[in-house]
């Protein structure tokens, strides 16, 4: 019998987690000798109250829905891809080189022949790792951080002596035609009696995200697939006897990681900047680590915890905008989000296991 009803884990859990890391971060806010109320307030108007921090906000989301479900699919197979970023950075040359080598004669064209390349891109970065797994045993979680570093400096390689325009100093490639930008926010909700969303970097792509977390759901809980990767993820012996093949699955559920990693660069490269620069991913591939823990793996919590990463971005930013607080203390909350929601869930579900328990008990 289960300790905890499904519904208390997937959100009793997180929620009280997250209400504990804002206590402590209203501690330290407090320390620094500002108003973590007036603090609240101003990430609030700044990051949900106008829509232009809706935006904002939404654009992080996208980002995060990507790498959080790059690592769901990962953590099901029992796995740890910590390559999110180096694998969303070759995602990013692979919309760059579709964009840029392309004549593509519409953004909708445009949109699809990226789609497969950041997908395709990523995935091929993920596959090495995936394959010294499955057939040498080497540790994905090492492989994968080696794996980032390698990105980085065949990204910076590239930009530097093979795609960067001639004459021009930054490390980053032209400017993308203007057939393969794609609608902003603006674009689309925005008209001259109501101007939303000006200025803000929020485009299609957001949809795209939504559709990816319907999709990954469809695939992990509605396929043979899917349910190879779990019934894997669950006992690899089990799975052994049952004809699963662990370097089929292995390779099949990393590939799968890495194509979603790679198409956070549709949001970042084609959708944002429409060029392609070094650092577009901005940490986004680690965030996706706290966002499929906080999200238990499930699509659903994924866009969730990714929309509370997005909030807390782009609140920071108005935080270091108008207070004395500086933008790092940003991160000491998502590190206090990740501290409670990861290394001390325990910390809040035996207790709360214990009371389900005893009211069960005494119902009985």
């Amino acid at each position: 019998m289960d300790r905890m009803p499904a519904w208390a884990d997937a959100v009793l859990v997180p929620l009280i987690s997250i209400l504990l890391a804002a206590l402590v971060s209203a501690l330290v806010i407090l320390a620094i000798g500002e108003n973590p109320v007036e603090a609240l307030s101003l990430m609030i108007d700044g990051a949900l109250m106008r829509s232009s921090g809706w935006g904002y906000t939404l654009y992080y989301t996208t980002n995060f829905i990507f790498t959080g479900l790059c690592v769901a699919v990962a953590f099901h197979a029992k796995m740890f891809n910590i390559g999110g970023e180096g694998q969303a950075m070759i995602g990013g040359l692979g919309v760059a080189l579709a964009c840029l080598f392309i004549p593509w004669p519409h953004w909708t064209l445009a949109l699809l022949g990226a789609t497969v390349a950041a997908a395709a891109f990523g995935a091929a970065w993920a596959f090495i790792p995936a394959y010294l797994q499955a057939k040498r045993g080497s540790h994905i979680v090492i492989t994968t951080i080696m794996f980032n570093f390698i990105a980085a400096a065949v990204l910076n390689y590239v930009l530097v002596n093979i795609l960067r325009p001639a004459g021009a100093m930054d490390p980053a490639t032209a400017g993308f035609p203007a057939a393969t930008h794609l609608p902003t926010f603006q674009d689309m909700f925005a008209s001259a009696e109501n101007p939303l969303f000006r200025g803000s970097p929020a485009n299609i792509t957001f949809f795209i995200a939504v559709l990816a977390c319907v999709l990954v759901w469809l695939l992990i809980w509605r396929t043979r697939l899917g349910y190879e990767i779990r019934a894997f993820g669950h006992s690899e012996s089990a799975a052994r006897y049952a004809g699963i093949s662990p370097v089929r699955i292995t390779v099949l559920a990393m590939l799968i990681s890495g194509g979603l990693a790679g198409l956070m660069a549709l949001n970042t490269t084609m959708g944002e900047a429409e060029r392609l620069v070094m650092n577009a991913t901005e940490g986004a591939g680690f965030i996706g680590i706290a966002v499929a823990l906080m999200g238990r793996s499930h699509p659903v919590g994924v866009f969730l915890a990714a929309l509370l990463f997005g909030f807390l971005y782009q609140g920071g930013a108005e935080l270091a905008l108008w207070t004395n607080i500086p933008r790092e203390l940003i991160t000491v909350i998502q590190a206090l989000v990740i501290l409670f929601t990861g290394a001390l869930d325990n910390m809040v579900r035996i207790p709360l296991e214990r009371i389900f328990m005893a009211f069960g008990k005494g119902a009985r």
